[in-house]
């Protein structure tokens, strides 16, 4: 796959991800995949209904995929979690989070029974908004392009990082080139202590085993050496 995925790819990665024991509450969950234009191209839930889940997430979920794509580059990744510490009063990206607003229009528009749907009103639009907390990440195909975001929101954002990561590697998009985490990626980062980060990209625990399987998570893809001609 070189692009972003369709509907049904989403759904079914984002199911097979949210099954896994991902450390948080163990609830069902939205997904929004954007391309690299920020324009959204499938919107999914996990559940049995589409108010299986929380019905606040369809639009955070939007917002995480956007960020993440706006806010990494074919050379550095960087995750809705890395942004949390820098966006704090004081960090080095506060305001961050004000800077690109959703676009309420596009978000709230057509039939609730469509949402998370091919018929999803969201797809097609361009959804803004910024999120920095975890759950988003950009999506880099096997040539180590960057090809749009994922965000996935609906538990625990600590857990809502280790589902897109999980649903990123199945949909074997996530040839991530570079990153501030220690593996060079833009893993989740659980290094703030009395409110701050040691590195400034760390994301707070989110009370449940989440960081313990955060240390589980399939290792990024990596871009297979151009073979000399």
């Amino acid at each position: 796959m070189h692009g972003p995925p369709g509907q049904d790819a989403l759904k079914t990665a984002l199911t097979d991800a949210r099954k896994a024991d991902n450390g948080g509450l163990n609830l069902d969950m939205w997904a929004t995949v954007v391309d690299r234009a920020g324009i959204v191209c499938a919107v999914a839930y996990s559940g049995d209904a589409v108010d299986a889940q929380w019905p606040g997430s369809r639009v955070i979920s939007a917002q995480k995929a956007n960020t993440a794509n706006a806010f990494s580059l074919k050379g550095l990744a960087l995750s809705t979690a890395n942004l949390y510490s820098a966006t704090q009063p004081g960090g080095s990206l506060f305001g961050l989070q004000e800077s690109n607003p959703v676009n309420v229009k596009s978000a709230y528009a057509g039939d609730t029974a469509d949402y998370g749907t091919a018929g999803d009103a969201l797809k097609g639009e361009k959804i803004g908004g910024v999120n920095v907390f975890g759950g988003g990440l950009a999506l880099y195909n096997d040539k180590g392009e960057i090809v749009g975001g994922l965000g996935v929101s609906g538990d625990t954002s600590c857990a809502d990082h280790n589902i897109a990561w999980r649903a990123r590697n199945a949909l074997k998009l996530d040839f991530v080139p570079a990153g501030v985490s220690k593996d060079k990626n833009d893993a989740i980062i659980y290094d703030v202590k009395a409110g701050h980060s040691a590195g400034g990209f760390g994301h707070p625990a989110c009370g449940g085993k989440e960081a313990d399987v955060a240390k589980t998570l399939p290792a990024s893809s990596k871009v297979a050496a151009a073979k000399p001609e």
